[in-house]
């Protein structure tokens, strides 16, 4: 193979490919950009290194890791599920073995590699003739009153309250669209023939939409308990939230860490406008001036298996705390997957006018 034939082209390499001094923010910067989860690290002759997936992004987000480090010292830091070394093909693999090395493997990105382990080429499964639908089934729960956006939750629910041109729940549903998904269900209590009134059978949407009406309020989890007969693992978004996560990648960070459920986190920090002392008894050992506190909060995007579905009492209400408790209590496996893309609650009315802005603004997708 002649050295032309071993170079992937400038565009690959810059959508795909970063050098190992490349720090942790610009690699994860590339891969919001590619959109396809994944970043190559190759050297300076483009020999391949290793792989960086939205995953690997994800629990080195959990762990706290610098990301002014460069991916040299983040590699082999993060652990996790999968092989220990990337999957990879040889150029020239007919493009059936390609497919069924995909889909047998379940990855969404494959690197192909010369006989000397130049990077030749990725392979990419939403480049494949292949289902690229999402098997979930989303439920965006809806049913809320709204109560500290009135005056305008008087006559309106919330979820149909517009960003931008369109209302916040439909934003919900074109994600949902886009990423796969084709059956929503919407859980409905307040207004409840306003949203029917506006998605109907979900046709003019471009997926199947049905209902699930609560007759009185049954809690942030309650709803799901009509869904008792469903076979596949159900996406479970708040009607008020507005996100550019990648659902398909919080799909596969569910399914690699074999979850009951999966929680959407999002760090939150506090500031802490005074100095911190930190203190052994009456010596002080630090003084720390106006630091931020930050944690991980719930970010009302939920993957669940319906096997948790099923422990629900019918009818009953509860909470999903209440109900991610009780799993945990039962020794379930409960994971949380960091949402580092646009993500905002527009439950109060600061965060509703701020997200107006960032939608005219173009830090929100169009939806």
């Amino acid at each position: 193979m002649s050295e032309q034939d071993v170079r992937i082209s400038d565009e690959t390499f810059a959508r795909f490919c970063v050098r190992p001094d490349t720090r942790m923010r610009d690699v994860l910067s590339l891969i919001d950009a590619n959109g396809e989860g994944v970043a190559m690290v190759v050297d300076a002759d483009q020999k391949f290194v290793d792989i960086v997936t939205d995953g690997d992004i994800r629990r080195a987000i959990l762990m706290q890791a610098d990301f002014d480090e460069p991916v040299s010292a983040f590699l082999g830091k993060i652990e996790g599920p999968g092989p220990a070394k990337p999957l990879t093909a040889l150029s020239g693999t007919d493009e059936a073995d390609l497919v069924r090395l995909i889909e047998e493997n379940g990855v969404r990105h494959l690197p192909i590699l010369d006989k000397d382990g130049h990077l030749a080429g990725v392979v990419l499964a939403s480049e494949l003739a292949r289902d690229q639908k999402l098997p979930v089934r989303a439920v965006v729960m809806a049913g809320g009153f709204g109560v500290r956006l009135r005056p305008l939750t008087d006559g309106t629910p919330k979820p149909l309250l517009h960003v931008g041109e369109k209302p916040v729940i439909e934003h919900i549903v074109h994600k949902l669209r886009d990423s796969g998904v084709s059956h929503v269900n919407i859980t409905t209590h307040y207004h409840a023939d306003k949203i029917r009134d506006h998605f109907k059978d979900g046709t003019d949407f471009g997926v199947e939409v049905k209902y699930t009406h609560e007759e009185e309020p049954l809690g942030t989890a309650g709803a799901l308990s009509m869904l008792q007969d469903t076979e596949e693992t159900l996406l479970v978004m708040n009607g008020d939230i507005l996100t550019d996560v990648d659902v398909r990648a919080m799909f596969d960070f569910h399914r690699d860490h074999k979850s009951d459920i999966t929680i959407g986190v999002r760090r939150y920090e506090v500031p802490v406008p005074f100095g911190v002392i930190e203190a052994d008894g009456a010596s002080v050992t630090k003084l720390e001036e106006k630091p931020s506190l930050s944690f991980f909060i719930n970010a009302g995007v939920y993957l669940l298996e319906p096997t948790v579905v099923r422990i629900l009492e019918p009818g009953k209400k509860i909470d999903m705390t209440d109900l991610i408790q009780k799993l945990l209590d039962e020794d379930g496996v409960v994971t949380s997957f960091p949402i580092h893309e646009y993500w905002i609650d527009i439950g109060q009315m600061d965060d509703y006018l701020k997200a107006q802005t960032d939608m005219s603004g173009g830090k929100l997708g169009g939806g």
